[in-house]
């Protein structure tokens, strides 16, 4: 069967950069990396608050499948020119609330010629934030920003880094305003982008938010490499 590509071919699975002939055609690339940690946490929240399985049949399920995830999904984090790194908080202590409250970390590789990494206040500082105050509201545990350069796979990379969740999205726009290459259009798109999907799973935290940011960079890159120019979405 010959398959007509269109003008966005999206490979999306547990294998799509695992095969080098596959990665040779890709224009950009996103792992999305849960710890064990928090898969475990949320399969134990699916599995047998919702669907009534037993802790012990969840762990060996687990188990089960860890050495062919190690042997052929990890190592893709390793090809990617993103990750978006889904960790337990610090904020909290150790075990306390596993998968309610998330460290979240978008991890950017540098030198790509069709993206730029995200950063926050000075490009290449190394800077740590916290901030609640006047203008942002946060119940306990709070937040904490993070961003600096490391070093990931031998990859050179940004990092930033969101702790913590949002009690007032409509507060978002003081977050956005210190963030730089973001691949927003007009100032505020990010906090637009974000109240659009309030009510989804993962809004309050990192994991919405580095996803929009996400979202936002990949039309920015589709913009360099097609030479075309999205227009934005702006609410009446």
């Amino acid at each position: 069967e010959t398959i007509k590509p269109t003008g966005i071919v999206i490979i999306e699975g547990l294998h799509p950069m695992y095969d080098e002939r596959v990665r040779e055609l890709l224009d950009f690339s996103i792992y999305l990396d849960i710890s064990d940690e928090i898969k475990f946490a949320w399969k134990i929240q699916r599995d047998m608050e919702e669907r009534g399985h037993s802790l012990e049949s969840i762990k060996a399920s687990i188990e089960s499948r860890k050495p062919d995830f190690d042997a052929f999904v990890a190592p893709q984090r390793a090809e990617s020119d993103l990750v978006i790194s889904v960790l337990p908080s610090d904020l909290l202590p150790e075990g306390e609330d596993t998968g309610k409250i998330l460290k979240v970390k978008l991890i950017q590789r540098e030198g790509l010629d069709t993206y730029e990494p995200a950063y926050l206040f000075d490009e290449g500082s190394t800077i740590e934030w916290v901030p609640c105050g006047k203008k942002l509201t946060c119940s306990f545990p709070g937040i904490k920003f993070k961003y600096g350069p490391d070093t990931y796979f031998d990859n050179e990379v940004s990092v930033l880094e969101m702790d913590g969740k949002f009690d007032n999205l409509q507060e978002l726009i003081y977050v956005e305003s210190h963030l730089s290459n973001t691949g927003t259009k007009f100032y505020g798109e990010l906090t637009q982008q974000m109240l659009k999907l309030s009510d989804a799973p993962g809004s309050d935290n990192g994991t919405g938010f580095f996803q929009t940011v996400t979202a936002l960079k990949i039309r920015e890159v589709y913009e360099k490499i097609t030479s075309k120019k999205v227009p934005a979405a702006v609410s009446a």
